[in-house]
């Protein structure tokens, strides 16, 4: 199905609906908000009657699949006239855009991932505008997509839309990271700098695990010192680290602290997607990750499982507090959706206030709904509040496709130290780096 069938339907739709409003046809459910009325026709785009089953894929992380399975069986009877076959497979949010641009058409109905994928999505005509879908959202999940936006924190808002247009639903503000540390080894005063951390870490023997080999981690020491990266309407990526920021701190400075810090004996460079098993094995006493690692790091650490906002480091004489990326994991509609109105309300269930509530108790991941953010649980989650704390120096990151390779291989040579730390080598290597990242797409 092309794209332009799919929006000559949802117009389809939105005429038969307000037929039906006209006609005294079942309103939408006044409780809880989710719950409509058993009644209520299917809202399908293609007009499915309710006596027929409808077919939808949901794609999600590994780790989420005994708690969509619940949330799937949930909405199922949420709307108990309606037959569905809803399949659920496993797709990382990290790497959904790759999967789905390999071919959109037969990629899942809806799947979640990381906020930093949007552009790119939208610009391959993947997904389906939310804006375009708020009157059925108001005739069956009993919300306008107005009201879905005054639901969750700004930040997650601003990371579901492009251009304008929100095309996908906000399921978390916890895709950041800070650091973890066992506070039997580590004191909070130690926990506050790079210097104090990695000394301190080398006295009790053991490391401090931060992945430098990827552009979202290695972005958190220039952030911090006030460079910034951005995407172009075309696709292309603007970066200013090889000069100078506002606050008047250098590139060569930032790289120069960054190889300080990769060079002490107690510094671990842990591969990107490998810090659980490095807590696991109890390489670390201190690592810098998300709340999907909250788990992990609590039984490491038992009793001195604690967690802070990122160590400050200096460049040149001045101290600089080490930035972050906000993050959100959205849920998105297939542009080529059979199915497209189910897909949406699907979607929609799965980030409502209840999901996340669910997806925090289950995940402990960080909801993006004001209401499920403001509970006594998350409050006082060890992660969520570091999280909290780091937010204040966090950045949402945007750059185009040519950001990701440049800026890995970049925060590899660190890692390993193959960059000569004299002002000169790290001055060309930075060059090189914003001449690779910048350059024009084809």
């Amino acid at each position: 199905m092309k794209l332009k069938k799919i929006l000559a339907l949802v117009l389809a739709l939105a005429m038969t609906l307000a037929l039906v409003a006209c006609g005294g046809g079942d309103k939408p459910a006044e409780n809880s908000g989710d719950q409509p009325n058993s009644g209520a026709a299917a809202p399908e785009a293609g007009g499915t009657a309710s006596g027929e089953t409808i077919s939808l894929t949901l794609w999600g992380g590994e780790e989420d699949q005994t708690m969509l399975a619940e949330r799937v069986e949930a909405f199922k009877a949420a709307y108990p006239d309606q037959t569905f076959d809803i399949k659920i497979g496993v797709e990382s949010e990290s790497t959904a855009k790759d999967t789905v641009l390999t071919d959109i058409e037969a990629a899942a109905d809806v799947f979640a991932f990381a906020d930093d994928q949007l552009a790119d999505l939208v610009d391959a005509g993947a997904l389906l505008s939310i804006d375009s879908m708020d009157q059925p959202l108001q005739a069956y999940a009993g919300k306008s997509v107005a009201d879905i936006k005054a639901a969750n924190v700004p930040v997650s808002v601003e990371a579901a839309t492009y251009n304008g247009t929100m095309y996908a639903f906000p399921a978390t503000a916890d895709n950041g990271y800070f650091l973890y540390y066992d506070s039997t080894r580590i004191t909070p005063e130690q926990a506050a700098s790079w210097d104090t951390l990695l000394d301190a870490a080398q006295a009790a023997g053991s490391k401090v695990g931060m992945t430098l080999a990827s552009g979202w981690y290695l972005a958190s020491f220039f952030y911090g010192a006030g460079f910034t990266t951005g995407r172009n309407e075309d696709g292309t990526t603007t970066m200013d680290w090889n000069g100078t920021s506002p606050s008047g701190v250098t590139g060569v400075q930032v790289v120069q602290a960054m190889q300080k810090i990769a060079a002490h004996p107690a510094f671990l460079a842990v591969t990107d997607g490998d810090s659980s098993n490095q807590i696991a094995a109890g390489n670390v006493c201190a690592i810098v990750s998300g709340t999907w690692d909250s788990i992990s790091c609590s039984d490491a650490f038992g009793e001195g499982y604690a967690a802070a906002k990122l160590p400050a480091y200096m460049a040149g004489d001045k101290e600089v507090q080490t930035g972050s990326v906000a993050g959100c994991k959205l849920i998105g509609v297939n542009a080529y959706a059979e199915n497209s109105g189910w897909a949406v309300l699907l979607a929609e269930f799965l980030t409502n206030e209840e999901s996340q509530t669910v997806r925090f108790e289950q995940r402990e991941a960080g909801p993006s709904n004001i209401n499920a953010q403001s509970s006594d649980a998350v409050a006082g989650n060890v992660a969520q509040a570091a999280l909290g704390q780091q937010s204040a120096y966090a950045v949402i990151q945007k750059a185009g496709g040519k950001y990701w390779d440049p800026s890995k291989s970049f925060g590899e040579q660190i890692a390993q130290g193959s960059i000569a730390s004299d002002d000169a080598s790290v001055q060309k290597a930075l060059d090189e780096l914003v001449a690779g990242v910048t350059a024009p797409l084809g």
